[in-house]
């Protein structure tokens, strides 16, 4: 038992060397803290900080090209409204232009066609005249072709002269001399 409390009272027995020991451990333990912080805890902690700012820097931008793709997508939409309304006008004029060009198309049909009509009667009425002037030359030629057998047979030379002679005073001088 003596033994055992003097070696109980050599460990509780602290002497000078073992503090200083231990006091020299503590301050070399504090320094390589101290030099440990400075080169390796310092750069982490900037190289920490460094990315915390550019995710913060990120998040920021993030958040402003949310808001402008927003408001580009309002724009557009207002654009997309705008160009239905636009469409739809131009559609309408189109549509204006060729209901005018067609009945600027059926004026000039009807036109043409009134045109064509007249040209027709006109022709007609030549072709109906032509006819009309060859049956009179015809009746004309048989008629003075019976004429002639019929004043032949029945005319004598005395009447046929004095015939003659009359109807050359009925034309007078002038008709010849015309």
């Amino acid at each position: 038992m003596i033994l055992l409390t003097s070696e109980l009272s050599r460990l509780f027995d602290l002497d000078w060397q073992l503090v200083a020991d231990a006091c020299l451990m503590i301050i070399a333990i504090f320094v390589l803290f101290l030099v440990m912080s400075y080169f390796l805890f310092n750069p982490a902690r900037k190289m920490l900080e460094g990315r915390r700012e550019k995710i913060k820097g990120e998040l920021e931008t993030a958040q402003k090209e949310m808001e402008e793709a927003g408001l580009l997508r309002q724009e557009y939409e207002a654009k997309l409204k705008d160009v239905d309304k636009e469409a739809e006008a131009i559609l309408s004029q189109a549509r204006k232009k060729a209901l005018e060009n067609e009945a600027q198309i059926v004026a000039q049909a009807k036109e043409e066609a009134a045109r064509i009509l007249e040209r027709a009667r006109v022709e007609a009425q030549l072709e109906k005249q032509k006819v009309s002037d060859e049956v009179k030359r015809e009746i004309i030629t048989v008629a003075s072709l019976m004429a002639g057998k019929m004043v032949a047979s029945s005319i004598d030379t005395a009447v046929q002269n004095r015939l003659i002679d009359e109807t050359l005073k009925e034309m007078g001088d002038k008709t010849w001399l015309s």
